[in-house]
Parts: C-alpha cells; structure tokens; sequence
C-alpha cells in the first residue's frame, strides 16, 4: 500500500492536470452559459432567462466564505473527489428535470446545487494544483490547464449544443435531446472521477491534520484581503473590468437564437454550438495562449491596457450585427475576432488575480478574488434581460460599449507595487 502511495506521488502533471480542469470547465460553461440556450429553445423569454440564470453565479460570489474549510479541513484530493461524484448526480437529475411539464424551477434548482458544487470543486482544484506541482511545474503546466479548461468551453458550449440542436430535429423533441445532451456529460464525469481515483496522486498536505484540531481562521483570512494597499480600487476593478462584457455574454445565445423579427439573427440551436464550438473557442484558446505570452514578455502592467481594449473594442461588431442581421458566414467571423480579443483581455485580467493573492492563505485570496468577480459578473447579467425587452438589441449594445470604457478606466488606479508586477 505504501509503495502503490509513494508511485501516485511520483505521476507526472500531464497524467491529471488535463482531466483535473477539463472537468472544472464543464460544469461552468453548462451551468452559466448553456443553460440560457436550453431555457431559450424551450420558449422561456429573455428577461426570465438573464435573471435567474444570473442568480446562478451566486456561489461563485460567496465561495470566499467557504473557502478557508476547503483550504483547513482534510485534503484538497479529498475534496475534488467527492465534488465529483456529486457533480454527476446533480448533471444527471438536471437532465431528468427538462421533461417535467414545469421545468423550469425545477431545473433552476438542481443547476443552483451544481452551482455550489462546482464553486467547491473550483477552490480544491485550484487550490490541488498549487500543492501537487513545484514551481517550475506550475509555470509550464499554467497554459495547459488553461487550454483543457478551454476544451471544456468547446465541448459545452459547441458539442453538446450542437448535438442538442441536431438530435432535438431529428427525433422532434427539445427536451429529450437536452436530456440526451446533458446525461452524456454526466457520464463523461463519472469517468473522470474513477479516473481519479486511481491517477490522482497523494501530495503532501503537511498542515491537513494539524489543521483539522484547530479553529479556522476566517475572519483573519477576510480581514487580510481587504486590508490589503488600495484595496477599493483592486475591488473597483475586479467588479467593473467585465461589467459590460457580462451583459453581452448573459444576452449573445438569445440574440442569435431570435427571430429576424425580433431583432435576432434567427440561427438554430445547431448553429449557435457551430458558431460558439469551433471557431469561436479556438479564436478563445489562441487569444488565451498569446495574451499569457505577452504578459510574460512585456509585464502585466504595459500591456494590461492594451489587452483590455481587445476584450471591448469588438463588442462594437454586435451593434453592426443587430442593425444588419448578417448572414451565417458574417457571423462566425465577428464572433472568432470578438473571442480573440476576449481571451487576450480575459487573461491579463486573471493574471492580476493570481498575482494578488498572497500567502499564506493563497487559495483563499484567490477565491475572494473570484468571488467579486462572480458578483460582477451576476449584477450585470441578471438586469441585462429586461434592459434588453425595453431597449432592444441595437441599444442594449450601444450600452455594452459605454459601460465597458466604465471598466477600463479602472485600471488607471490600480497598485503596482513588486506584489502586482508580472
């Protein structure tokens, strides 16, 4: 048994570090993104869709509070396992829900429990990879576990939508396919979790059984964070960097899945997870990956504004979209530039969390972090819906641009001491 232990410990990253956050994506990307394309092809409206689907990033925002149990209490292997398991139950109760004759709330809860459990997954994973990896394998393996995270993105929001909206015409029924579509990713996680299982080495938490005696310290873990120099204005930041993108994201699905008449571009199911899946995930990925190399050759600080205008500056493409409603071809390119600079944006922002998050309470401060960043992204999306139904798409985007110039403005009062500097 020691022996079978000392091996596990001795695994290469690649042998988990691939699984370990292809499976941190999938449950975000359903949870968040694909459920506003599975209540909009079952005829919810708008407004009811970016309110409540919204309210899901709920805890992503409050994951700070259970942080520290995650971090103090038995191990991270521990955590990430049983998260799971769970994670495959909930998947699965979800796509059972779609067939009931009132759906909705229903399946709103059951996406809420996978909310709380990815939200923990998030913190051990995360908080796994620091632990399990050496420095030098953190560096090497940052990008990978970006792009597998991203191969998530691409098999939720392009495969299991594409698949979704080819089976439901074939068989001619929505909520079967969705059905079909959901309980294939559960599948996928209860495979990666016996896979786990056996792969998943045993790194050394030397403070997990010491820990597990005492009292957890919350309030100094708090306390520290937002003690920390300028902290409104890192706040103000992490709030209001994605604000407008945060509406545009909560309302893309529905304004291509709408009606010409509607102000939509009258896309298919099918055709959302082709424009989503392929090119605009692969634009993603490359725009992640070049946006980590700039960073790591200029520093954070001289590029950070740069990159922030290639996340916003092609949200001004949907306001052409909206006033011409192109064609198919027009919008697979729109959307690959407007991915591109969203992940180059994107990773310049999430650099600046990692680069402020401090020991000794590292996965702490990092899910504080995106705890704020959850909320910013929550409080925009949940009005973005009934913004949209009284302004319509043409506007509702005018109003993406303006609120996304509030965003880059703060970063002009951002610390930049040794701490925050790439």
């Amino acid at each position: 048994m020691i022996t079978n232990q000392k091996k596990l410990r001795t695994l290469h990253p690649w042998f988990f570090i691939p699984t370990l956050y292809f499976a941190q994506g999938v449950p975000y990307i359903l949870i968040n993104s694909v459920s506003v394309i599975i209540y909009k092809s079952l005829g919810i409206d708008n407004a009811t869709i970016a309110l409540w689907t919204s309210l899901l990033y709920l805890p992503w925002v409050i994951k700070m509070f259970w942080s520290p149990l995650v971090e103090w209490y038995s191990t991270k292997r521990k955590w990430i396992l049983v998260t799971q398991l769970a994670m495959m139950a909930s998947l699965l109760l979800a796509a059972l829900s779609f067939n009931l004759k009132n759906f909705f709330f229903p399946s709103l809860l059951i996406f809420t429990i996978g909310a709380l459990i990815s939200a923990t997954y998030d913190i051990a994973a995360d908080g796994f990879y620091l632990i399990a990896l050496n420095p030098e394998q953190q560096a090497v393996f940052a990008g990978i576990r970006t792009i597998f995270y991203r191969g998530a993105v691409i098999f939720g929001s392009g495969f299991l939508v594409f698949f979704a909206g080819s089976l439901g015409v074939k068989i001619g029924n929505i909520a079967l396919s969705w059905t079909i579509s959901i309980s294939l990713a559960a599948l996928i996680f209860g495979v990666i979790f016996l896979y786990h299982q056996f792969v998943l080495p045993y790194p050394n938490e030397e403070h997990s059984s010491k820990k597990t005696t005492q009292k957890i310290p919350f309030l100094e873990i708090l306390t520290s964070y937002f003690q920390q120099p300028k902290i409104a204005s890192i706040i103000a930041f992490i709030l209001l960097y994605r604000f407008g993108e945060a509406m545009l994201l909560k309302l893309v699905s529905p304004f291509l899945l709408d009606d010409l008449e509607a102000g939509g571009l009258g896309l298919s199911t099918a055709d959302v997870g082709l424009v989503y899946g392929t090119f605009g995930v692969l634009s993603l990925i490359i725009g992640g990956i070049l946006g980590g190399i700039i960073v790591a050759k200029y520093g954070l600080r001289r590029t950070i504004f740069p990159l922030a205008l290639a996340l916003h500056l092609p949200n001004i493409f949907f306001i052409y979209m909206a006033i011409n409603q192109p064609p198919l071809s027009v919008v697979l390119l729109i959307v690959a530039i407007e991915q591109f600079g969203y992940g180059l944006g994107l990773t310049a922002f999430m650099i600046y969390l990692m680069k402020i998050a401090k020991e000794p309470y590292q996965t702490s401060y990092y899910a504080i972090s995106t705890g704020i960043m959850a909320l910013g992204m929550m409080i925009p999306g949940a009005i973005s819906g009934y913004l949209q139904q009284q302004i319509g798409y043409k506007y509702f985007f005018i109003v993406v641009c303006a609120l996304a110039l509030v965003g880059i403005a703060t970063i002009f009062f951002l610390p930049w001491d040794d701490e925050v500097k790439a």
